[in-house]
Parts: C-alpha cells; structure tokens; sequence
C-alpha cells in the first residue's frame, strides 16, 4: 500500500497556488532544494509528471490537475483535525490597518493564512487613507499597518516598490481629452503627486468626482467620464491601465511601507509581520520561475 505524505502534499497546493518552487518554499520556510526534493518524490511516488517544466514558469500538467483538487482537501481536513483535537495556545485580537487601494490581491491570502495558523485570534482589519492610518498607529489603535509613500519614515520597512498607472476604462478614450477629467478620493495621497505631474506637462485637468467611495470612482472610470491611478497590480478586473505612449505624464513609483514590525513583539504579531512581508515581496513578482 502506497500512502501520500500531508508534507509533500502541502508543499505542492504551495508551489500550484504560488506559481513556482521560490515563491512556494518562503511560505513554507523550507529551501527551494527541500521543495524540489518533495515534488519529485511525488511524482516518483505516483508514477506522474505533475508539473510541465518545459516553459519559463511550472504550470501543472493534466493530472497534477487532478491531483491537486484531491491535495487541497487532504490538506484542508488535516489542519482541520489538527485545530479541532489539539489545545491553541493563542487566543485575542490584532489590528491591521491598510489602504484603501492594496487591499487586493494580497490581504485576503494574508488573513486565510493567519487564521489557519491561529484559529482563536482576530484580526481586526481597518482600511483607510496612508495619513489616517499614520493617526491610528500613533494612537496605539492599530498594531501593525501598511502605507503607500515615496519613500520610508522612521521604523518602517519597505516590502516592495510598485509603478503608480493611470487608469481607465477597457478601451476608453476619456484619457485622451482635455482637459483631463479626474476622480479622486479627498484624502488619496497620490492626488497631489498626480496633479504635480500634470502640471508639470502642462496638460489642463479637471477634478470630475471628489468623493470618499472607492466604488463610485471606479464606477465613474468604467463608465469612460474619468480616469484614475493605482498601484501596478491593484486595478480591479473592469478597469485597465492605461497605454498612453507619453501623452500623460510618467509618475513616481510608490512604496508599500509596514509599520509596527521592528523587535519582537510575540509570536502572533511577528507572524502577521511575516506573513505580510512574504506576501508583499512575493506578489511583486507576477512571474516567477521554476528555479
């Protein structure tokens, strides 16, 4: 009788979720040779080839398809036995507060893979403007909380630098009118940046939509009667980044900063700290290779 091992099964729902063996063996804490290693003994185990390693990044082949539905619910019901027959030695509640805008993709991934390593801690998420959460952290309101800026104040860390886009509808035009029709939240920090840039080029611009809803500036861009800037990686599915080809100007690349995470602080804090650390620095590649 063959038996599969949770280990080797965990560490391939890793590598097919991540997208390659780097990415995979930071969330595991496991070295790139170590992840490799469990692959193959998978693969020998079974008799398979469940990764197609013929092109820049791993994708999986047929079966490793197949397999890895089986994986993910093998993994699933161990860690549930796990959490349900053993005593969690840590119970309470910790605040994250993150912009607005980098909610997405990362903080959902974050949350799931800090609940599954503490069940009985709450994560109190608050999302708001990088100022006003500068205001919270300083008021001890929240414990750890990620910024947008330029550069890094005192006691943060930089998790990766992203490219600041303009933003539009699929296939609009709105961006190549002027003057240029802008939506903005009242608070957003990249407003004075973006302004800044405009004038600078000399381009006439015109403040359409001042509002505090994210889904009303999304609304507004999507309808084509605005454009907008995010961060490289944050736009939602129904809006596009603009290519532009310098007829708007070229703006100031922006850091996600974390705050909160300097000196040992406990184990749940510092493996929120890390989970987001890994995370942030994991997604700025949006590919990654099987080396």
């Amino acid at each position: 009788m063959r038996n599969l091992d949770v280990t080797t099964l965990r560490s391939f729902v890793a590598v097919a979720e991540a997208g390659g063996v780097t990415r995979a063996a930071g969330f595991l804490h496991l070295t790139q040779s170590a992840v490799s290693m469990q692959l193959k003994r998978l693969e020998e185990l079974l008799g398979l080839e469940l990764l197609d390693r013929s092109g820049r990044t791993i994708a999986l082949t047929a079966s490793g398809e197949q397999l890895l539905v089986y994986a993910r619910r093998m993994v699933a019901l161990n860690d549930e036995v796990m959490t349900r027959l053993t005593d969690q030695a840590y119970e309470g509640q910790i605040t994250l507060g993150v912009p607005h805008d980098i909610v997405y993709p990362v903080i959902p991934q974050v949350l799931k893979q800090f609940n599954s390593a503490f069940p009985r801690v709450r994560v109190q998420l608050r999302t708001s403007y990088t100022r006003l959460l500068f205001e919270e952290f300083s008021k001890g309101t929240c414990d750890l909380i990620l910024t947008t800026e330029t550069q890094v104040g005192t006691g943060g860390e930089t998790l990766c630098t992203k490219p600041l886009c303009w933003i539009g509808a699929p296939s609009g035009s709105a961006w190549r009118h002027r003057p240029l029709k802008l939506a903005f939240g009242f608070k957003c920090a990249f407003r004075p940046t973006v302004i800044e840039g405009l004038d600078g080029a000399g381009i006439d611009w015109d403040v359409v939509v001042e509002t505090e809803s994210d889904r009303t500036i999304e609304a507004t861009v999507s309808a084509d009667l605005a454009v907008h800037t995010m961060l490289e990686g944050t736009e939602p599915p129904h809006l596009e980044r603009i290519d532009h080809n310098n007829s708007l100007p070229e703006l100031p690349a922006q850091k996600v900063n974390l705050y909160g995470s300097g000196g040992s602080k406990g184990v749940v804090h510092d493996s929120l700290a890390d989970m987001l650390r890994r995370a942030f620095r994991g997604n700025e590649k949006v590919k990654l290779s099987a080396a």
